[in-house]
């Protein structure tokens, strides 16, 4: 694996890359607050192994990413997914296959939207357009924990990891025991190699935009993969449901007792399509939005 720190129209992107730049590339696009190092080392190389060139970053105010001051982003979500393109463009790739998780997977869906030419295929991993008001919203335990982080004092190590473990175990589905160990060593690591951490947990939260983009989400016409976890916490399973039905052709692998989470228990179900599902797909296959 290769790190590489981007620069481009004045933002500053870490990212890293698995396997070999000729093979089809895809794109891991992770969710709000969470750095690219939650697209586990081995989940990357293992997909690397299948024959794909696989990139992932740190979004804005996470990892080693650029940082606005915290409570004050100048960005929106739009401009995030055109982070994504500006990494297929610093890696010198036309078309990509797109993986986003949970705000990952909408930064996916509005840059498939905006920039179809670019995209072969999307994943979208427990994640929503959240186009539809009446679908259910996160539990009240999960709002009332990440509400609890303003008590955090974000400049104590040992805090802040205890805050991550919890989060992580709170996030979780019935399926899976808790892997305490594993999530500190995640935790700490990513400790060590975030710039601002009181921007990294409360920046994203702020983020608004590309309404415009979301409304489009059913002309999309590239194949899409969903996954979701039928006791996701944050985002339930009905939005997974819902966007299957949004976009043509979507294609739904369920999770049962799975939470918000990519967790080594599923990685064989999601590896194994996410494979399939990119598979076949020519470099030279015309994305397109109708």
């Amino acid at each position: 694996m290769t790190e590489q720190l981007i620069k481009m129209d004045g933002i500053e992107l870490c990212t890293e890359s698995f396997g070999r730049k000729e093979d089809p590339a895809i794109l891991l696009i992770m969710g709000a607050t969470a750095s690219m190092i939650w697209w586990e080392d081995e989940f990357c190389q293992r997909l690397a192994d299948a024959g794909r060139f696989v990139i992932r970053y740190d979004n804005r105010d996470v990892g080693q990413s650029m940082n606005d001051e915290p409570g004050n982003p100048q960005y929106g979500l739009e401009d995030m997914a055109d982070d994504a393109i500006r990494v297929l463009d610093a890696y010198g790739i036309d078309r990509a296959h797109l993986a986003g998780m949970s705000l990952g997977g909408l930064l996916t869906l509005m840059a498939t939207i905006k920039y179809p030419e670019r995209v072969l295929s999307d994943t979208l991993i427990m994640t929503s357009s959240f186009r539809d008001p009446s679908l259910p919203e996160m539990e009240e335990k999960v709002a009332a924990f990440f509400a609890s982080a303003g008590q955090v004092n974000w400049e104590d190590e040992q805090e802040v990891l205890n805050f991550s473990v919890q989060k992580w175990n709170l996030l979780r589905g019935s399926k899976h025991a808790p892997d305490e160990d594993k999530v500190r060593r995640l935790a700490a690591r990513e400790l060590q190699r975030t710039r601002s951490w009181t921007a990294s947990m409360f920046n994203h939260g702020l983020l608004t935009g590309g309404e415009e983009l979301i409304a489009r989400v059913p002309d999309i016409r590239v194949p899409a993969l969903v996954i979701h976890g039928t006791e996701d916490p944050i985002i339930p399973y009905a939005h997974g449901e819902a966007l299957v039905r949004e976009i043509p052709g979507a294609r739904l692998v369920t999770l049962e007792g799975t939470g918000h989470e990519l967790h080594l228990g599923d990685w064989g179900v999601i590896l194994d399509a996410i494979i399939q599902h990119t598979a076949g797909i020519q470099q030279s296959q015309s994305g397109s939005v109708k």
